[in-house]
C-alpha cells in the first residue's frame, strides 16, 4: 500500500513537470487556437466544427459533410489537392462526432502553409458540387453505413445512443440506407455551421504564434455563426434486438447521465476494465474470473458537453457464453458503488494513466481537448489528473449509485432467440 502511495505522488510529479503546454488564443476572425511544439519531426493541425450529427437540420447530412472534405474549392479541384497533397507528403483526413466534425492535416514541418490553406480553403470555399455527392461521397457514405451495420459493436452502440437520448446525441453518425441527402442539403448546413464561435484549430509540432498567423490569412474575413440548435440532452433508456448472422454475439448494458461528464465514471470504467496490466495474466478486474474463454468485455464511456453514456459491451462466440459474461458483467457494476480504500486508489490510479496518456498519441489528443477547446474547458493535461486526484469514497459512491439508479439502455445483435433479455440479466 506504501508503494502504492509512493509510486502516485512519483506520478503526480512526473506528469506536473512534463506537462504539455498548449497555448490557447483567440485570432481576429474569432477561431479558437490551441497549439504546442514540443519538438516532434511532423506536424499536425487539426480544425474542429460543431457539425456533429446531433446538430444536422436532416437525417444524413453531418455524414455527408465529412466525406465532402477536400472535394473541390475554389481554389483547388479534388484531384489537385490528392496531387498537391501526396507532393508534400502529407495525409488529410476527416471524421465526424455527434458533436464535431474534424478536419486533418499531418505533414513534414515546413509545409504548414500549405496544408493550413489546404484546411481552411473546405471552410470558405467549398462547391459542393452534384457530381461529387453522386460520384463519391454518396458511394463512401453508403459504403461506411453498410460497414458500420455489419459491425455489431458498432451497430449496438449506434443503437444504444438512440435509446439512451432519442433526438440529437441519438442522431446515427451514419446516413440511413434510403434517406435521400442533396448537395444543397449539406451546403445549407456547412453555410450555418462554418464560421467563427462554431470552429477550433488544435496544432501540434507547430508555434501558436505561427498558426494564428497562418489561420488570420488563410480564413481572411471569416463569417460569424450561430451556434447550432441542439436541445438539451436528457436520458431515457430502454431496450431493443436486432437479430444478426455476422459477427459475434453482443450485448451492450449501458447508463446515461445528462449534464458534464463525471470523473467518477472514468474511475468505474478502470476498475470494471478486465485488460491486464501484465501480459497474459487474468488481472484484478471483478468481471476478468468469471467470463469465458474466447468472450471479452469491454467498458465503454463515451462523455459529450451535456451527458454520457456509460455501459459495458459484451462480446462472444455463442450467446451462453455471452450471457454468462453479461451476467457477471452487471453483478460487479452493482457491487462497483461499494468501492472503497486500496481498491479505489488503484482505480484511481488507471483512470489517471488514461488521461495523461491521451496527451501523448494525436488521435487521444483530437478527441480528449477538442470538445474543451470548443467550448472554453482547460486544456492542460495536469488539470485532468487533478479531477480524478479528487474522487473520494464518497463522491465515487454517490454518482455510481445515482448512474445504477436509472433506466438501462440494453441492446442485443446477433441470435436474439438465445440472447439474454435485460431482465434476466438482473436488470
Amino acid at each position: 500500500m506504501l508503494a502504492a502511495r509512493a509510486s502516485a505522488a512519483r506520478s503526480a510529479s512526473r506528469i506536473a513537470r512534463n506537462t504539455r503546454k498548449f497555448a490557447t488564443v483567440v485570432d481576429s476572425a474569432g477561431v479558437k487556437v490551441a497549439a504546442a511544439d514540443n519538438g516532434e519531426p511532423t506536424t499536425a493541425v487539426t480544425f474542429l466544427v460543431k457539425a456533429g450529427s446531433r446538430y444536422e437540420p436532416k437525417p444524413g447530412v453531418a455524414h455527408a459533410l465529412k466525406n465532402y472534405a477536400f472535394k473541390s474549392t475554389e481554389k483547388r479541384s479534388f484531384l489537385g489537392t490528392v496531387r498537391e497533397a501526396e507532393l508534400y507528403g502529407g495525409v488529410l483526413s476527416s471524421s465526424l462526432s455527434r458533436e464535431y466534425l474534424a478536419l486533418t492535416a499531418e505533414f513534414l514541418r515546413g509545409d504548414e502553409a500549405f496544408f493550413v490553406d489546404v484546411l481552411s480553403s473546405f471552410l470558405t470555399s467549398a462547391k459542393f458540387t452534384r457530381y461529387e455527392l453522386t460520384e463519391t461521397v454518396g458511394p463512401v457514405c453508403e459504403a461506411e453505413t453498410t460497414a458500420a451495420l455489419h459491425d455489431p459493436a458498432t451497430h449496438a452502440l449506434e443503437l444504444a445512443h438512440t435509446i439512451a437520448f432519442r433526438r440529437g446525441l441519438g442522431n446515427s453518425i451514419f446516413a440511413a440506407p434510403g434517406h435521400h441527402v442533396s448537395a444543397d442539403d449539406v451546403k445549407a448546413y456547412a453555410q450555418s455551421v462554418f464560421g467563427a464561435g462554431n470552429v477550433a484549430v488544435l496544432g501540434t509540432g507547430i508555434d501558436a504564434g505561427v498558426l494564428e498567423k497562418l489561420l488570420e490569412k488563410s480564413l481572411g474575413k471569416f463569417p460569424s455563426a450561430a451556434a447550432p440548435a441542439s436541445t438539451p440532452s436528457a436520458y431515457f433508456g430502454g431496450e431493443t434486438r436486432i437479430d444478426a448472422h455476422h459477427g459475434p454475439q453482443t450485448v451492450f448494458v449501458g447508463f446515461g447521465t445528462a449534464g458534464a461528464p463525471a470523473p467518477e465514471l472514468a474511475v468505474l470504467a478502470s476498475h470494471l476494465d478486465p485488460t491486464p496490466s501484465v501480459k497474459w495474466s487474468q488481472g484484478t478486474s471483478p468481471i476478468a474470473a468469471s467470463v469465458p474463454a474466447g468472450t471479452f468485455v469491454r467498458p465503454v464511456l463515451l462523455p459529450y458537453s451535456d451527458a454520457s453514456l456509460f455501459g459495458l459491451l459484451v462480446q462472444g462466440r455463442t450467446s451462453a457464453d455471452v450471457k454468462t459474461a453479461a451476467k457477471a458483467a452487471v453483478e460487479a457494476l452493482k457491487a462497483a458503488s461499494s468501492l472503497k480504500g486500496e481498491e479505489l486508489q488503484k482505480a484511481v490510479a488507471k483512470a489517471k494513466f488514461s488521461a495523461a496518456s491521451a496527451y501523448d498519441v494525436r488521435d487521444g489528443l483530437i478527441s480528449t481537448l477538442g470538445p474543451k477547446i470548443l467550448y472554453g474547458s482547460s486544456t492542460s493535461s495536469s488539470d485532468a489528473v487533478s479531477a480524478l486526484d479528487k474522487v473520494d469514497a464518497s463522491a465515487y459512491s454517490k454518482a455510481t449509485s445515482s448512474l445504477i439508479k436509472s433506466k438501462p439502455t440494453f441492446v442485443t445483435v446477433g441470435d436474439i432467440n438465445s440472447l439474454p433479455y435485460a431482465d434476466e440479466l438482473g436488470l
